[in-house]
C-alpha cells in the first residue's frame, strides 16, 4: 500500500510540474493531497504551522543576508580587480591564464555563495580577456564552468544554509567542513589545466610580458580587499566569535563599505541589490516550506519509516549506499536545481542516512559536491545556462566542454570516502 501511496505523490509532483506550478507551490499541494487523502489529520492547521515555523527559523536568517552579500559584489569591480592581482603570478604555470578562472572562483566563491553568481561574475571579466589573449574557447569555458560550481562548496553556501535548516545540523560546521574539499576540489580543476597544457603546448598563447617581484607584488594590492572581507566574514565563524547569521550581517556591512570603495555603491545599486536578493530569497523560503509541509505530510504516512526500513533490508554497505545515493542525485539534477534536489530528499534520504551510521556533516559536504555535478549536467544544469547566455553556444557543446570537470568531481566524491577526515577534522578541531 505504502509503495502504491509513493508512486502516486511521486506521479502528481510531477503532473504539477509539468504544469508549470512554482516548485513550493507544487510541494505544498502534494503535500496537502497526501494528507487529505491518506491520512485522517486535517491538513489545513498542519499546514499553517508547518510554514510559520519553517519561515521564522532563527537559522535561516543567514540566508537572505549572504544573498543580499552577493549581490552587492556583483556590482562592484570585484572580479576585475582579482584578475588584475592574479595574472602576474600565473606567468611560469603551465595553462598560465587559465588558473584565473579557477583561482578567481575559489576567492568569490568565498564571499557569494552561488555557483550561478561565481559563474557569472568571474566569467564577465575573464572570459573576454582570455579570448582576447587567444586561449581557446573551449577550455576557457570548460574550467570556468567547473570552478564556478565551487560557489556551492566553498563557505558561506547557500546551499550548506539550506541543508543545514532541513536535517538540523550546525550551519558553522557545515561551512568549516567545506573549506579542505573545495579546495581540494578547485587543486583538481587547476591539475587538469595543467595536464591539458602540457597535452597542448601550443594551444596557450605566449607570455607577452614578463613581470619582476616588485611589479607582482604590487598589483596584488587590488587583492586586499576581498581577502579582508573573506578574512572578516570566515574568520568570525572559525574562530567562534560570530554565528553564521552574525558573520552574515558582518559581510554584508563590509561589502557595503567595499563597494562604497570602489565608488560603485549608489541608490540604484543599493536598491537594485536588495530586490534582486529578495525575489531570490522569497523563491528559496518558498521551497523551504512547501519541502516542510510535504517533509511533514510524508512522516504522518510513514512513508520515510518504510522507505529506510526497505533500504536496510536491502542490506547496503555504505559505499553502496553512497554510490546509489550519487547516482539518483545526478540523475535528478537533470530536472531540478540544487535546492529543490536536497529539500525534497532530505526528510526521506536522513534516516537512511543516520541508520547507516554517516556523519552528517560528511554527508551535507558529500551532497553538495554531488549538486555541484548536476549543475553542469543538462538540461537543467544552472552553470550551463548561466554560460550559455554569455557566450551564445548551445548547450550540448557547453556541457561537453565541462565534461571532464564532472568526472573531476566523481573523483574528489571517491576521496571524500576514502579519506572523511577531509570534511570531519576541521569542525572537530574548531568548532565545540
Amino acid at each position: 500500500m505504502s509503495l502504491a501511496i509513493t508512486f502516486f505523490l511521486v506521479a502528481a509532483l510531477f503532473a504539477i510540474l509539468a504544469s508549470g506550478i512554482w516548485i513550493g507551490l507544487a510541494l505544498l499541494g502534494v503535500g496537502w493531497l497526501g494528507m487529505e487523502l491518506f491520512s485522517s489529520r486535517p491538513a489545513g492547521d498542519a499546514m499553517a504551522v508547518t510554514i510559520w515555523g519553517s519561515s521564522s527559523s532563527w537559522t535561516l536568517t543567514a540566508l537572505p543576508m549572504f544573498l543580499w552579500m552577493g549581490e552587492i559584489l556583483f556590482r562592484t569591480r570585484l572580479s576585475e580587480d582579482m584578475f588584475k592581482g592574479l595574472a602576474p603570478w600565473l606567468e611560469k604555470l603551465p595553462g598560465r591564464l587559465l588558473h584565473t578562472n579557477v583561482i578567481g572562483c575559489t576567492i568569490f566563491a568565498a564571499v557569494s555563495g552561488s555557483s550561478a553568481a561565481t559563474c557569472a561574475t568571474i566569467g564577465k571579466i575573464t572570459l573576454p580577456e582570455l579570448a582576447r589573449r587567444g586561449y581557446p574557447e573551449e577550455i576557457t569555458i570548460g574550467t570556468l564552468a567547473g570552478a564556478s560550481t565551487l560557489g556551492l562548496l566553498i563557505p558561506p553556501s547557500i546551499i550548506m544554509i539550506v541543508y543545514g535548516v532541513a536535517a538540523e545540523v550546525s550551519i558553522a560546521k557545515l561551512f568549516i567542513g567545506g573549506v579542505v574539499p573545495g579546495l581540494m576540489l578547485g587543486g583538481l580543476f587547476m591539475g587538469w589545466i595543467v595536464v591539458w597544457a602540457l597535452l597542448h603546448p601550443d594551444a596557450v598563447p605566449p607570455i607577452t610580458e614578463r613581470n619582476s617581484l616588485g611589479q607582482k607584488l604590487y598589483a596584488s594590492r587590488n587583492l586586499i580587499p576581498i581577502v579582508l572581507l573573506i578574512a572578516l566574514v570566515l574568520g568570525s565563524i572559525y574562530l567562534g566569535v560570530a554565528t553564521a547569521t552574525e558573520a552574515a550581517a558582518l559581510g554584508v556591512v563590509g561589502s557595503l563599505v567595499l563597494a562604497a570603495f570602489q565608488q560603485s555603491l549608489s541608490w540604484q545599486s543599493f536598491r537594485d541589490s536588495l530586490m534582486g536578493a529578495t525575489r531570490l530569497y522569497c523563491m528559496i523560503a518558498l521551497i523551504l516550506a512547501g519541502s516542510s509541509f510535504l517533509t511533514l505530510a510524508m512522516g504522518y504516512l510513514g512513508l520515510p519509516r518504510q522507505l529506510a526500513e526497505w533500504i536496510g533490508s536491502l542490506g547496503l554497505t555504505p559505499f553502496w549506499l553512497l554510490f546509489g545515493l550519487m547516482i539518483f542525485y545526478v540523475i535528478l539534477g537533470c530536472f531540478l536545481d540544487g535546492i529543490s534536489m536536497v529539500v525534497l530528499t532530505i526528510g526521506v534520504i536522513q534516516p537512511t542516512i543516520m541508520a547507516a551510521g554517516i556523519d552528517l556533516i560528511w554527508f551535507g559536504v558529500f551532497l553538495v559536491v554531488v549538486v555541484e555535478m548536476a549543475q553542469i549536467t543538462p538540461p537543467v544544469g544552472f552553470n550551463l545556462f548561466v554560460l550559455q547566455g554569455m557566450t551564445n553556444r548551445q548547450l550540448p557543446w557547453i556541457a561537453r566542454t565541462a565534461l571532464p570537470a564532472f568526472f573531476l568531481m566523481v573523483v574528489a566524491v571517491g576521496l571524500l570516502y576514502a579519506a572523511p577526515g577531509l570534511v570531519t577534522w576541521l569542525p572537530q578541531r574548531m568548532v565545540g
